[in-house]
């Protein structure tokens, strides 16, 4: 499993927490050090069955004065997600060909059998 976090988001340690107090493996990458390529960007919307507005932060001060208002295509917006990868969603899990995000912690335990 892969484990997309940012150690200086809360709900991202919380969902760290719960995967180790239920002794799964994962492995961690830390999207913020090591950004995502567009296509893993897309690999992992399709998924979580999603479309890349849905995994934009709209509280990021990157999404209000790039993003919010404008009619942008999806590969826009994964092009931003790319450059800005802040405005990602967190924590995400990533099991074989399945995705969560963690939000509650406790999604991530749908998807680690």
């Amino acid at each position: 499993m892969k484990y997309y976090h940012n150690p200086r988001c809360r709900k991202s340690r919380e969902g760290l927490e719960l995967l180790n107090n239920n002794n799964h493996e994962y492995e961690i990458i830390e999207y913020l050090k090591n950004p995502l390529t567009k296509k893993e960007l897309a690999e992992i919307l399709s998924f979580l069955k999603m479309n890349p507005m849905e995994l934009i932060r709209k509280n990021e001060k990157f999404y209000k004065e790039n993003i919010k208002g404008k009619t942008l295509s999806e590969d826009e917006v994964l092009d931003f997600m790319v450059l800005e990868p802040k405005l990602i969603e967190r924590p995400i899990l990533v099991n074989k060909n399945k995705a969560i995000i963690g939000r509650p912690a406790e999604n991530l335990l749908k998807i680690t059998d």
